[in-house]
């Protein structure tokens, strides 16, 4: 059973989230190459547990699947003036990764689909969590601004 998400009128998520930040749930698996990764969307949200924490093992389990989670506003780097600066940046650096919205269990949550709209859905496939393999670009879109 799909784990229920909160009200989109009451929180807002973030799709890069870490599996265990409360009310973590996977989103996708990221496929791909290091060079060129792509995230496959679950047809719903998985509930985060050990078992899928450990199909991940060796690498951290953000390099393997993405997790969306409650958006942590003030407490998160990337938060200022009411904005996820991380989708802003993304948007301004990376290139469109896909021409249509993929399917994505929690859109209607998403900070990034509520802040930048379709623009931020044509990049997130791109985006890994913990990327140790990151291009040039995904470094600067990823390095909060201060």
């Amino acid at each position: 059973m799909a784990p229920e998400i909160p009200s989109r009128d009451t929180v807002q998520f973030c799709p890069s989230a870490q599996p265990d930040w409360e009310g973590s749930v996977a989103i996708g698996v990221m496929v791909g190459t290091a060079e060129e990764p792509r995230m496959t969307h679950f047809p719903s949200p998985l509930q985060v547990s050990r078992e899928l924490l450990d199909l991940a093992k060796p690498v951290t389990a953000a390099e393997v699947f993405r997790f969306a989670a409650p958006c942590l506003t003030e407490r998160c780097v990337h938060f200022r003036n009411s904005q996820c600066n991380l989708v802003t940046q993304i948007i301004s650096v990376l290139p469109t990764v896909t021409e249509i919205l993929p399917a994505c269990a929690v859109r209607g949550q998403c900070r990034w689909w509520r802040q930048e709209g379709k623009a931020a859905c044509l990049r997130c496939a791109q985006v890994v969590t913990d990327n140790y393999s990151a291009s040039p670009e995904m470094t600067i879109a990823a390095t909060p601004r201060v």
